[in-house]
């Protein structure tokens, strides 16, 4: 049980007095919250360049309605960790910072390079405790081929669980077929995310 504890606390962090909250503002990552405006953790010149340097979703409906930003800092539990904001020009008309660029989903990466067994692992782990905290909330488990290789030689396996807000936390681990991976500079990873019900819509928005 001690161990669970720790592992809870190094993922996220409580603002609510239930663990079984459905709102995920509750939660945070690296003290990073949905709801959060961006302009707590950098600055606007900041936050602009990262959207400028942002990968772009071109397969959706609307690729630039949402930007990824990445986070230069060093953090305690994951090796990087990124941000989604809306990328539109009426973020420049909103004077009150806390409507600012407005975070709608936090994803946060721990490195794995040809370790998918030990990614699994800790994968696993994370999920039992979302299960615990969110007994609810519809779980789903998928793996399969990473869409990004066209070999099919990538894999992917996560567990997804739903809330009833819409809402969205996932957990997965990527393993990429090596020569592809380095071909691409990309890493092996497990990957943490907290999204939006709004986020999610634009990502099924294809």
């Amino acid at each position: 049980m001690k161990k669970l504890l720790i592992l809870i606390f190094s993922l996220f962090l409580f603002s609510s007095t239930s663990v079984f909250a459905d709102d995920i503002s509750d939660f945070s990552i690296e003290g990073i919250s949905i709801g959060d405006s961006l302009l707590d953790y950098m600055t606007e010149d900041e936050i602009l360049e990262g959207i400028e340097k942002s990968e772009r979703y071109f397969f959706l409906n609307e690729p630039n309605k949402y930007a990824e930003v990445n986070l230069k800092k060093d953090f305690r539990t994951y090796d990087h960790v990124s941000v989604f904001v809306k990328d539109n020009l009426a973020n420049q008309y909103i004077t009150n910072k806390n409507e600012k660029y407005v975070i709608q989903m936090i994803r946060g990466t721990i490195t794995y390079n040809e370790d998918f067994d030990s990614c699994m692992v800790k994968r696993n782990e994370i999920a039992e405790i979302l299960s615990e905290m969110f007994p609810n909330a519809q779980k789903t488990e998928r793996m399969g081929k990473h869409s990004a290789d066209p070999s099919g030689r990538s894999i992917t396996d996560a567990v997804f669980f739903d809330l009833d807000l819409g809402a969205q936390i996932t957990a997965h681990c990527q393993d990429f077929e090596e020569t592809f991976r380095i071909e691409k500079n990309w890493l092996d990873t497990l990957n943490i995310a907290i999204q939006t019900k709004e986020l999610r819509s634009w990502f099924n928005d294809r």
